[in-house]
């Protein structure tokens, strides 16, 4: 028998909904203000704790996209405005914006939204980040060195696409911030390293061939 990975929290006005399968433990729930997450509680999470905008909030904050709500009133998370990429300090892509991830599943709705994306080349949930980048020990301190071609604004569809044995292709309107929080490069496509091994990251520069990187 599998072990349940979608837990379901109800509320009578809000409902919160976590996917272990994309959860990377950030901590932002957890460390939030009030009682709507509690560790070592049972249930852990009680959305008729909170505001339905505090409920709402605190979600959003997730970066992988394990936790979404519902509301009975028909609100629902939207798209950020902007397209944003961050690369982090010796971790993962972290996505946000009007995203299409192709070959996600239909059932994790927060990765519409939100996505922590693989760039260690060693997680065992591609294109997503389950973490392995620790025990991997994983160096890239996020730095960008290019400004890119630049855009007018990074609105709109986000589309990533993972490339068999490749990187991710990213097609649309977006921003990438280095790790040290600085808006560094802008543009309409471009090719991110998802094997760990390019000597240009976080950009694609054809090592995962050498590398042999296996995306499946």
């Amino acid at each position: 028998m599998s072990k349940k990975k979608v837990f379901d929290f109800a509320g009578e006005t809000t409902s919160v909904h976590w996917d272990g399968r994309l959860c990377i433990h950030i901590g932002e729930c957890g460390q939030s203000e009030g009682d709507l997450f509690v560790g070592g509680r049972d249930p852990w999470c009680i959305p008729d704790k909170a505001a339905a905008s505090d409920v709402a909030e605190i979600c959003e904050r997730c970066p992988s996209g394990a936790l979404t709500y519902t509301s009975t009133s028909g609100d629902g998370e939207q798209a950020s405005k902007n397209n944003h990429v961050y690369v982090t300090y010796k971790g993962p892509l972290y996505a946000k914006g009007d995203l299409v991830i192709e070959g996600a599943p239909d059932d994790m709705p927060g990765v519409r939204y939100r996505a922590a994306l693989c760039r260690c080349g060693q997680s065992k949930n591609k294109p997503f980040c389950d973490n392995s980048h620790i025990e991997a020990g994983f160096e890239d301190y996020g730095a960008i060195g290019e400004r890119g071609p630049g855009v007018d604004s990074p609105t709109g569809r986000l589309r990533i696409t993972p490339l068999e044995d490749g990187p991710l292709v990213l097609s649309g309107g977006v921003t990438l911030t280095a790790g040290s929080g600085r808006l560094a490069w802008s543009g309409e496509k471009v090719a991110l390293c998802r094997c760990g091994e390019s000597k240009n990251k976080p950009f694609c520069d054809g090592s995962h061939k050498a590398a042999g990187f296996r995306s499946g």
